[in-house]
């Protein structure tokens, strides 16, 4: 199965939190931000990843789902 439009809004905002430290994180602001990154907050959100509906910080489950987005990443990107 594919990644859905949905899923990789998902996980590029899950690579824009900070993944040195758990007492950073992010503010997605519903009238700035694109709607799919709106959207993705709320579905992150929605599944334990993050703490708040509109970023907040990463939960623990958000934090070994971020370990995994950037392994990804770099398997993809080749390095």
């Amino acid at each position: 199965m594919p990644f859905s439009p949905n899923h990789l809004a998902e996980l590029n905002l899950l690579l824009q939190f900070p993944s040195v430290s758990t007492q950073e994180g992010i503010k997605v602001h519903a009238h700035t931000a694109a709607p799919e990154t709106v959207e993705a907050a709320e579905a992150l959100f929605a599944k334990g990843l993050i703490s708040q509906n509109d970023g907040g910080y990463l939960t623990p489950l958000g934090c070994e789902a971020v370990e995994f987005t950037q392994k990804l990443q770099s398997m993809l990107a080749g390095a």
